[in-house]
């Protein structure tokens, strides 16, 4: 019988999700351990400290060596982690303007007037900063 009376094995993408849940509720580094004890769903140490290595890596997390073990925090919010994702897959795509038209298309009406309200007010940051780089340096 497979799983030997196991529950089923969860998706990766969840336990990650849940680690990363842990991480950002604490408000500072935790271990291995720590996460692993949060967590309680009788995983081994081992299982979690591989996913916080890979997190790491990947940059979603950065660690300290506060004591014998490694201690983790996220490198991002959740709000910012989703607008990193929602970037790199912008990113890869060649039309550009093709794949944000149909994203705005598929918004609620409510979420298209966040969107528009956003837009609207980071333009003065970015005219600020598009004005200073233009702006020639002395002797030039």
């Amino acid at each position: 019988m497979l799983g030997g009376g196991r529950d089923a094995r969860r998706p990766h993408g969840e336990l990650v999700a849940d680690v990363l849940a842990v991480l950002w509720a604490a408000g500072e580094p935790l271990t291995a351990q720590q996460v692993k004890e949060t967590l309680n769903q009788g995983l081994a140490r081992t299982t979690v400290a591989t996913i916080l290595t890979r997190l790491h890596e990947k940059g979603t997390l950065v660690r300290s060596r506060p004591g014998r073990s490694f201690a983790y925090a996220p490198v991002e919010d959740a709000a910012g982690l989703a607008a990193g994702r929602m970037r790199r897959e912008l990113e890869k795509e060649p039309q550009r303007d093709l794949v944000l038209k149909r994203f705005v298309s598929s918004l609620s009406e409510d979420d298209e007037d966040v969107l528009r309200r956003l837009l609207l007010d980071t333009r003065p940051e970015a005219e600020a900063t598009a004005g200073a780089a233009a702006e020639p340096e002395d002797g030039a």
